[in-house]
């Protein structure tokens, strides 16, 4: 009977932790991230993570409600998908174990603190607990096998390819450690030394069906090099099936249009997103057009799906401000006031004021860019100056960087409320 009683109570205490799935699933996310510090990859990796979080905390509670034998457990595809990544990226397995840990610990936390609340009595209390933690311990051996053991495999696979090797010898030269160029360059068939280099991000927003995904980002490169003149082949170093480092090499004189970059880009590949860093030469140049490209896809994902190429010689002031974003949405609330709040008459006036900014203040040339009547441009900016509560001559710097951060980063830095206060 203790048993029946502590199976009933569990399925409650189940289903109620599941009502705060979302919360439950984000504060185990940012726990694990914030406790290893080698799981804090870019944007794609860490997405992959919070999907591994949520599939198996859902799988749990599943298993709980209903009394899920431990035999059937093979171990959700999102945790699977992210072993394989990070073997790919040459991650330890024990950071993937200690992932399981530490997430199994903030995880029980919710259910104990819900079975303290549903109050049984205190015996159906402590075989409820005895249930949940054989349950989940049982859970958590059984898929942690099975995730070492997808790690592992992947890891063979991905170290028996030349890409992996490309990707090897490249983390040695970005992490700055004493390389013999001769060998680098033999090893990559590259020559770092060359004048001139841009770095590239290339990736897929999702793993496309078959495994094709490398392919594709390596068809892409190709047709890059060759649209844009490239001094010789590319450097092209995957880090997994859907994300590649790429550097283009140019020769003494790079004459590169950003524009005709993109265009290569967009219609190359349908999907595929990139984030490109500015032109720089040499060994450090090569480091560094690669961090700008970091700093551009950071951007990049923070802006959304629509951002499908994006250079960081254009965004780079709105890139750094962006590796804290909840201070740089407050900081653009400072500046704009109401013209923040994302309504359809804030927008036609923030636009309006971007243009005519930029074109130096002149009404002709906003009204000409934005096909206007001159007068309606300058009801415009006389409605956004009486918002801003100010001419726009003070404080125009921030003024025209805060539009630019709105105009790349979108509705997820605009406010609801027209009063915060």
């Amino acid at each position: 009977m203790g048993s029946v009683e502590a199976g009933k109570c569990l399925s409650v205490v189940a289903s109620r932790v599941a009502v705060y799935m979302p919360e439950v699933s984000q504060d185990v996310w940012e726990f694990v991230i914030a406790e290893i510090p080698q799981l804090r990859g870019d944007g794609i990796i860490l997405n992959t993570l919070k999907a591994s979080v949520e599939e198996n905390i859902a799988t749990m509670l599943h298993g709980f409600e209903n009394d899920m034998p431990l035999a059937d457990v093979e171990g959700p595809a999102a945790a699977l998908d992210y072993a394989r990544r990070l073997a790919q990226r040459n991650v330890p397995v024990g950071s993937l174990i200690r992932a399981y840990r530490l997430g199994h610990c903030r995880f029980l936390r919710w259910c104990m603190d819900e079975l303290r609340r549903h109050g049984p009595d205190e015996d159906v209390c402590a075989a409820t607990a005895r249930l949940m933690l054989e349950l989940s311990f049982g859970y958590i051996d059984r898929v942690s096998e099975r995730v070492i053991e997808v790690y592992q495999l992947e890891r063979d696979r991905w170290l028996l390819g030349q890409t992996g090797v490309h990707a090897v010898r490249v983390q040695e030269i970005l992490a700055g450690k004493h390389i013999d160029p001769d060998s680098a360059e033999s090893a990559l068939r590259y020559r770092l030394r060359q004048t001139r280099h841009v770095g590239m991000l290339l990736w897929l927003p999702e793993a496309p069906l078959g495994g094709e995904g490398l392919d594709r980002l390596d068809r892409l490169t190709s047709r890059i090099g060759e649209e844009l003149g490239c001094s010789s082949r590319p450097l092209f170093a995957a880090q997994d099936e859907t994300l590649a480092w790429v550097w283009l090499p140019f020769g003494s004189s790079c004459d590169l249009s950003w524009d005709r970059l993109a265009n290569a880009v967009e219609d190359g590949d349908p999907t595929a997103r990139a984030a490109v860093g500015d032109v720089e030469p040499g060994v450090e140049g090569f480091r560094r057009t690669h961090r700008q490209a970091v700093r551009a896809q950071e951007l990049a994902m923070a802006a959304g799906p629509e951002a499908r190429v994006t250079v960081y010689a254009r965004v780079a002031p709105i890139a750094l401000m962006c590796t804290n974003i909840e201070d740089t949405r407050a900081w653009v609330w400072s500046v704009l006031g109401v013209l923040a709040v994302d309504d359809e008459h804030c927008a036609r006036l923030r636009e309006t004021l971007r243009i005519f900014l930029a074109t130096g203040c002149s009404y002709t040339a906003t009204a000409s860019r934005q096909i206007l009547h001159k007068n309606t441009v300058q009801y415009r900016i006389r409605k956004a100056e009486d918002a801003l509560g100010r001419p726009l001559q003070e404080g125009r710097r921030d003024l025209e960087m805060a539009l630019l951060a709105v105009q790349y980063l979108g509705s997820s830095f605009l406010r609801t409320d027209p009063d915060p206060s």
